[in-house]
């Protein structure tokens, strides 16, 4: 037991409840990093767009003041820049037409006013702005650029300074904003918070909901094995209208049929084993008393060996019966064809004539022509022969067998009724079950194997039709077997009219 339950074993990362909580999980990972990078790249657009209007339009004002000068010079620009309010920008510069630094908020003298060094007294980069932005703005552009890092927005700026359509300067503006980068920063991290909070909450729910589903499946699961072990007693409980409600349902239907099977060939394996036993116990039982007895009278060896003979028939009939059932339960329908019924019975009442006459049993027969089926023309014709057959053998001397075949609206009827010993009402139920007899020391007596009915039942259901026992009024019993008419089409060969 340990071998088989580690050989069932699932692998965890194969199991269903893993593959549901991790696609519960992979579901959620995806939304959450949604949720942390729309918003947040939504907010540096916004803020990016916030920035480029607020910087050009401070450039703008600060171009149009400046633009009011012929000329640029330091010492006006100076002026004119000191008028203005920075607004909170970390560098402004001004420059002439070709670059020439003329003002730069961060460098200018404190105390003296004095413009800058000029000429080759002032280092380059204090000389010349050699940014891509004042060149760009100095060809005519307007010129912004943003970038986020380090929590610190950081934007530029560039404009060209026009007068009466001409270039005379550029002005450079540079923001550094820490504030709006705090902000954002603030924000990612509020996100990354509940992100965190709604991974573990949706771990412990996938969890939970994924135990739960799966719980189900691993009942069912448990259950087909121990069905598979043969306890055909063990049921499900469906819970709720689910599907998995239903596949619970269509199991405990299923395991009823298994039972109902299970029940029906263990009695089928008991009384075949039984029907062969009788004959062989017989068959033994004559051998050893002609083996046991020295002098025993040569008639009665041959009376003995005779009955050897009559068990050894029986056990022949046994079999057929058997392989013939066996075929009817394995073997797919043969090719079906338009069948003659009354025909087919005219020629087996002809084959049973001599039993009739043995027996001393008189058949009538009533067939209507043209009453045509689809079947094979051999599991008709044994149907036929087990009815007749049987109406024979459980008759009295003297007594009548009826047979019939006619029509009746869309069915064809074959009715075998006699005269005979009849049924009980409590035993019709059951004269089609296999090995069952009214009446077994009759049965024996007239060789009969109790599966005649059985088959005749078997091969009927086959084909489509029913069969029925009911008491022949005033005596015996009657038997009715049932086909659906064959029909044919428009135009086909021998269509009625």
């Amino acid at each position: 037991m340990p071998t088989t339950s580690k050989k069932n074993k699932v692998p965890f990362f194969a199991s269903l409840q893993v593959k549901y909580a991790l696609s519960y999980l992979v579901i959620f990972a995806v939304v959450l990093v949604l949720l942390n990078t729309y918003p947040v790249v939504a907010s540096q657009d916004l803020l990016f767009a916030s920035k480029r209007d607020s910087l050009k339009s401070q450039a703008a004002v600060m171009a149009s003041a400046l633009m009011e000068l012929e000329s640029l010079s330091a010492e006006q620009v100076a002026r004119v820049m000191n008028m203005l309010d920075s607004m909170g920008l970390k560098r402004i510069l001004v420059t002439d037409p070709a670059g020439l630094i003329l003002y730069d908020s961060t460098k200018q003298p404190q105390e003296d006013g004095e413009p800058p060094p000029e000429g080759d007294k002032a280092p380059p980069e204090y000389r010349y702005a050699l940014y891509q932005e004042v060149v760009s703005a100095l060809r005519g552009s307007d010129v912004f650029y943003s970038r986020y890092g380090d929590r610190v927005f950081t934007s530029t700026a560039a404009m060209p300074i026009v007068y009466r359509g001409m270039v005379i300067g550029s002005i450079y503006i540079l923001e550094v904003d820490q504030a709006q980068g705090e902000l954002l920063y603030s924000l990612q991290q509020n996100l990354r918070t509940i992100s965190l909070v709604i991974a573990l909450v949706t771990l412990i729910m996938s969890t939970f909901f994924s135990k739960m589903l799966t719980a189900r499946i691993a009942a069912l699961l448990k259950a087909i094995r121990i069905v598979g072990e043969g306890e055909y007693g063990h049921r499900l409980q469906p819970v709720g209208r689910d599907e998995m409600a239903q596949l619970a349902g269509e199991f405990n239907q299923l395991t009823d049929r298994l039972q109902t099977t299970e029940e029906v060939r263990r009695r089928f394996v008991s009384d075949a084993s039984h029907e062969l036993k009788t004959p062989l116990a017989s068959i033994r039982l004559l051998a050893d008393s002609i083996l046991q007895t020295d002098e025993m009278d040569p008639a009665m060896v041959r009376d003995f060996v005779g009955d050897i003979g009559s068990e050894a028939e029986r056990l022949t009939r046994i079999t057929e019966h058997l392989l013939a059932l066996t075929r009817l339960d394995s073997l797919p329908v043969g090719t079906e064809h338009v069948v003659d019924v009354s025909q087919v019975m005219e020629r087996t009442a002809a084959r049973l004539q001599p039993v009739a006459d043995a027996a001393g049993v008189t058949v009538e027969k009533n067939l209507k022509p043209g009453c045509m089926v689809l079947c094979t023309e051999d599991d008709l014709s044994q149907i036929c022969f087990n009815l007749v057959e049987n109406a024979i053998k459980y008759n009295y001397s003297g007594g009548k067998v009826f047979v019939a075949v006619y029509r009746d609206r869309d069915q064809i009827l074959l009715e075998v009724g006699d005269t005979g010993v009849g049924i009980p009402e409590e035993d019709l139920p059951k004269v089609f079950n296999r090995f069952y007899r009214v009446d077994k020391a009759r049965s024996r007596a007239a060789g009969g194997t109790g599966l005649g009915l059985s088959i005749v039942r078997d091969t009927v259901r086959r084909h489509g039709g029913w069969v029925t026992a009911r008491p022949r009024n005033p005596e015996g019993s009657l038997f009715t077997v049932g086909f659906l008419r064959y029909v044919p089409e428009q135009g086909e060969k021998g269509a009625e009219q």
